[in-house]
């Protein structure tokens, strides 16, 4: 189901190889149908943006409903229960509780002659997010996604999801979205929403920036608008990495690799160790858990493409390799979980001790679970209050500063070979 193997073997050093071009066939193909689609809306808006939801999501959409109603919300609210109405508050609450904390204020300093150097801090005015939807759902992003653009101060925040067949949106993502503040839902997904949101069209108002996860489709469509909008990354196939010790529960090991198997048949789960006889474990504990899963046949294939338990010599060359890999989830079940913390350069999101698992991140602890994958947590973060801001600096000199500071300025011009600049400050003492 899952191999077993030395970490610093080449089956070992091969997976890792492996690890990272595990999509890449697949973009190739996908990158000439979404090109298309991307052009046809740019040309045709509203009518190319109707005509692939209604070949690939539902018949029902057309231009009068392709904006969802206050009614259809309201409509919403009587499908959900209370049990799902108390957890999506207590998600509300506690993302909101932690990216608060994310804030950054507008500052200004003084320095001598009248010197005043400062920068601004303000939202975006437009962002759009995108929340997977059909058959699927997952209110989980919406608040994940539309909390910390709410807390920057976005003025204008918009929603596309792909509509069920009926031409109707998930009632669970609908009072998710009323709950986390969005201010327009549009009934459509895939890579024709991408291109409605970075283009434009007489119905969806174009938006500065475009965040949140999708299938294979909107991942490339977001890398393609990139430049005619900003967006916050290109999520990959998911992925969870555990460093576990000899004393790690083999149950919790195999239980949280599988939850993030069912993803998807691209996801990866790993797990390093320096016990051989846990490693045994943990495989036997996936063949007894997996017979209860709904979703046990794409855990399996996940597990036995992507799936591999590394075994290592010690700790050191367990927290370097993980360091490496740069995995999206990194849970270290291990004793005295924060005396490592320290160690993790490159992760995604940090998961401490054997009750903290990766779907508490998920789902209610607070820290955003929109991450980066395919080891780009080496240069990208999770998606912040910093992703919805802009900052301008400013400057207000007094002409004796200016005078103090004319020299170095015309040489370094001079140097440049930029007269212009230079004239520009000459001017001002002539």
């Amino acid at each position: 189901m899952i191999k077993i193997t030395e970490a610093n073997s080449n089956e070992g050093k091969e997976y890792i190889e492996f690890l990272k071009k595990r999509s890449e066939e697949v973009e190739k193909d996908v990158s000439i149908v979404v090109d298309k689609i991307l052009a046809d809306v740019k040309t045709r808006g509203d009518d190319a943006i109707i005509e692939y939801t209604q070949r690939f999501d539902s018949e029902y959409v057309t231009t009068e409903n392709i904006i969802v109603t206050d009614a259809e919300i309201e409509n919403a609210y009587k499908m959900v229960d209370q049990d799902f109405l108390d957890a999506i508050t207590l998600a509300k609450k506690n993302v909101l509780e932690f990216h608060e904390k994310q804030k950054r204020n507008a500052w200004m300093m003084t320095k001598e002659k009248g010197v005043i150097l400062g920068q601004t801090v303000r939202g975006l005015e437009s962002v759009g997010i995108y929340v997977p939807g059909g058959t699927a759902s997952y209110p989980s992003s919406v608040i994940m996604n539309a909390i910390p653009a709410k807390v920057a101060g976005v003025e204008n925040l918009v929603m596309v999801t792909p509509p069920l067949k009926d031409g109707s949106i998930n009632p669970h993502i609908l009072v998710a979205a009323d709950i986390a503040g969005v201010d327009k839902i549009y009934k459509v997904g895939g890579a024709q929403a991408i291109a409605g949101l970075a283009y434009g069209t007489e119905k969806i108002n174009k938006v500065d920036k475009i965040v949140g996860p999708g299938n294979i489709y909107v991942a490339i469509a977001k890398k393609s608008v990139f430049g005619f909008v900003a967006i916050d990354m290109i999520a990959g196939p998911s992925e969870i990495l555990i460093i576990a010790d000899e004393l790690a529960n083999e149950k919790f090991i195999a239980a949280d690799l599988m939850s993030q198997a069912e993803h998807d048949v691209l996801a990866s789960s790993m797990l390093i160790t320096t016990s051989r006889e846990l490693a045994s474990k943990v495989v036997s504990q996936l063949e007894i858990q997996i017979k209860d899963m709904s979703r046990r046949n794409i855990i399996k294939e996940s597990l036995e493409k992507y799936g591999v338990i590394l075994i290592t010599q010690n700790m050191s060359e367990s927290i370097e390799l993980a360091n490496k890999i740069a995995p999206e989830h990194l849970e270290l079940m291990v004793r005295e979980p924060f005396n490592y913390l320290g160690d993790i350069k490159n992760a995604g999101s940090i998961f401490l001790g054997e009750y903290a698992p990766e779907p508490l991140g998920d789902y209610v602890a607070g820290p955003n679970h929109v991450l980066p994958t395919s080891g780009t947590a080496k240069f990208f973060s999770p998606l912040s209050v910093d992703d919805f801001i802009k900052k301008s600096s400013y400057i207000y000199y007094t002409k004796e500063a200016l005078q103090e500071v004319k020299k170095e300025v015309v040489t370094l011009t001079e140097v440049e070979g930029l007269t212009a600049h230079g004239n520009s400050i000459k001017v001002r003492f002539k």
